[in-house]
């Protein structure tokens, strides 16, 4: 043992040696190309004297960025995340200034705009250098990834062979897509997972390690919906990702905090169970937090006040290290240009569909994309090394991209090929773990293609509801705020709630209706009734609204409340089908595919379904929709790919399904995962307040039973 501490220390001490000489060399260099950067007086030095100062100024620098950054760091998380993103160059100019004061060998000085650049090379190479020398000793290699994610030492036991479960949710990437991208090796540790050769027909040389099944979501095919559902058990009463509730004259926006904060406590008081991850878990990046003890970039969390709110934690284990720090701000900065090439290529080439994409939207993509994904790889990193149970993590950079590009888009292939890249990454660091992990990827929703409704025909649902209603309508179409889950993540960061300001949402005068948009999915509701109007109701008041929206060629449906048949769905050229007449005649749902009617029906029964629910018109041939957003690729109602999202699991877990049967409802993806917890023979999940029969433990086809007891 004894022997073995000298070893590691004399290791340690080797690499820190050659980390201070690389950095001393580099110094040297910058100080021979950079004109503003100089290691020796006026009157000239030794080359003795210049290697001695170059030597010393790297070794005070070397030991003030281990030191002194930290803390700078630990302070600055009273300020805006991406403002210490912006400051990190200046922060790090600014050790390299004080190192060469501090310098008792020569003159050496540099001007500040100098000091930040030679500051981010030698934090690059030094950082650099070290992980080439430690990777090669897996005890180092463990040591310097549990330190970047802030690994907490001794809380975990050193070994444990029961696995653990890390869950890497890809928010908004559709089956489809995905075994497209491990078709043309976009994606090769997924290929390798799933046994496949990019090109080629014939999988069967090379033994899967796992196994991916699609899923279909509820009607609700969004973020909010589906992880709520799979982190807690429930998404009973989210019709959408914004909805109107009447009761409390508010609305509810999945991606505002507080708004995610409530339907937390109402779904954990819904199922009386604490969350998937209340067994030594961890939630990274989620909009939830799935009752997980630890918490980074979690919208639920960040909406706390006092000590208890630990969402920003994980940016501070990830840029408490200035080399992290200074790669990411660096890889930000060329995002952001990447993506102002992209838009003006798109422009230039006069591609369609297209929508806009200036304003703040490069830096949202940068958020998403680089800043993100990055402190959340480097959280689950930590939550690997520390052993955790059970890790549920969520990278959103396809989704935003996919957003504004298109979900098929080049953009959009090129980030899946770096999210490949994170989960190779992570895979690496599970081999170091102090347990085996069983590592489960799955995506929330897809997306599906399309024109905007605003677009196509030059009006907002908005509008032709107003029209419909005989109300004055606006020459000029107003857009409608994106509902795209980074600009949640940002805003946290950025400690700018995502409280949508009352007047993006409450109408004129308050007998006017309230018009709200989640992808291809309306809602209309009108404020000053009570209750949830009747199709009886809204004839009366408005007779030419309900045959104005089911006419129009953009719209493939509408759901309103029936006093005669207690829910019809309205279709062009007069189509009225009652509920429970779907299965026999689904009319204008036969497009949207099987399961739609089931959707369709439970959305029915929420205490806060609108007045009148309105999907978009779908074409089954191409797989597009019109979304009532800006966004030409969305998701959040019924048609195409955003229905159909994908598990992908180890084959020591279980089966999701039975042959031949299919995972429908983020509910029942819930179930399926702790299923596999429980099969790890790890802490038992807590189970719901009901016991869970043989039926729901084992796997079979179709959903199970919606409702539980509250």
């Amino acid at each position: 043992m004894r022997g073995g501490w000298w070893r590691r220390a004399a290791s340690q001490i080797g690499r820190s040696v050659a980390v201070w000489g690389v950095s001393t060399v580099t110094m040297l260099v910058l100080a021979g190309i950079l004109p503003d950067f100089r290691l020796q007086s006026a009157d000239g030095d030794s080359a003795t004297t210049i290697a001695v100062t170059a030597a010393l100024g790297a070794g005070a620098f070397g030991v003030l960025s281990a030191v002194v950054w930290p803390l700078l760091v630990r302070l600055l998380l009273l300020v805006p995340a991406l403002v210490l993103g912006l400051l990190v160059f200046f922060l790090n100019g600014s050790l390299l200034l004080l190192a060469l004061r501090v310098n008792p060998s020569g003159q050496p000085e540099a001007a500040p705009e100098t000091a930040v650049i030679v500051a981010a090379a030698m934090s690059a190479v030094a950082s650099a250098t070290g992980a080439a020398l430690a990777v090669r000793d897996d005890d180092a290699y463990r040591r310097r990834l549990a330190r970047l994610a802030d690994r907490r030492r001794g809380r975990r036991p050193p070994c444990d062979s029961t696995p653990g479960t890390l869950v890497v949710q890809l928010d908004g990437v559709g089956h489809d897509v995905l075994r497209d991208a491990v078709d043309k090796g976009l994606m090769p540790t997924v290929a390798r997972w799933l046994g496949a050769v990019p090109g080629r027909e014939d999988r069967g040389h090379r033994e899967p390690t796992h196994r991916i099944v699609p899923w279909r979501t509820d009607w609700s095919s969004q973020t909010g919906a589906s992880q709520l559902a799979i982190l807690h058990g429930t998404n009973h009463d989210i019709p959408a990702f914004r909805w109107y509730e009447k009761d409390t004259g508010e609305v509810m926006v999945c991606n505002r905090p507080t708004s995610a904060v409530e339907l937390q406590r109402r779904a954990v008081a819904r199922t009386r169970d604490g969350g998937l991850l209340t067994a030594d878990g961890a939630s990274r990046g989620n909009l939830f937090s799935g009752g997980a003890g630890e918490s980074a970039l979690v919208l639920s969390v960040s909406a706390r006040r006092g000590p208890g709110n630990r969402s920003r934690a994980g940016y501070f284990a990830y840029f408490s290290d200035p080399a992290n720090a200074v790669r990411t701000a660096l890889s930000f900065v060329a995002e952001v240009a990447r993506e102002i090439g992209q838009s003006l290529r798109a422009r230039i080439r006069r591609q369609r569909p297209r929508v806009s994409r200036g304003g703040l939207y490069p830096l949202v993509r940068a958020f998403a994309t680089v800043v993100e994904r990055d402190v959340v790889v480097a959280a689950v990193t930590g939550d690997l090394l520390a052993g955790r149970t059970a890790v549920y993590a969520d990278l959103v950079a396809y989704d935003e991209v996919a957003h504004h590009s298109g979900p098929r888009s080049r953009d959009a292939a090129k980030v899946l090929g770096r999210l490949d890249r994170a989960l190779a990454l992570i895979e690496k660091v599970a081999e170091h773990a102090p347990r085996p992990y069983r590592i489960v990827v799955l995506s929330d929703h897809g997306q599906s293609p399309g024109e905007t409704f605003r677009a196509r025909y030059g009006l907002t649902l908005g509008d032709l509801v107003r029209a419909g209603c005989g109300l004055h309508v606006s020459r000029r179409a107003q857009r409608t705020r994106s509902g795209a889950e980074a600009r949640a993540a940002v805003r946290a960061a950025l400690r700018r709630p995502v409280e949508e300001g009352g007047e993006h949402h409450r109408p004129a005068r308050h007998f006017e209706p309230l018009v709200l948009a989640s992808g291809n999915l309306g809602l209309v509701s009108f404020p000053d009734v009570p209750h949830r109007m009747s199709r009886e109701e809204l004839d009366a008041r408005h007779p030419g609204l309900l045959t104005t929206l089911a006419n129009h060629p953009g719209i493939g449906f509408l759901l309103v409340r029936s006093e005669e048949h207690g829910g019809l769905v309205l279709g062009a050229r007069g189509a009225e089908i009652p509920l429970d007449e779907l299965d026999g005649n689904p009319g204008p749902l036969a497009a949207f595919g099987p399961g739609a009617a089931d959707a369709v029906r439970r959305t029915h029964s929420f205490p806060h379904a609108p007045d009148i629910l309105v999907n978009s018109f779908h074409d089954p041939a191409d797989g597009e929709v019109l979304a009532f957003e800006e966004q030409i690729g969305s998701h959040g109602g019924l048609g195409g790919a955003q229905t159909r999202p994908f598990l992908l699991a180890p084959l020591a877990c279980s089966p999701p399904v039975a042959e031949g049967g299919e995972l429908v409802g983020a509910e029942q993806v819930h179930r399926v995962l702790r299923r596999w917890l429980r099969e790890a023979n790890g802490p038992q999940v807590p189970l719901p307040a009901e016991t869970e029969t043989e039926t729901e433990a084992e796997p079979g086809p179709g959903p199970e039973p919606e409702e539980r007891a509250a």
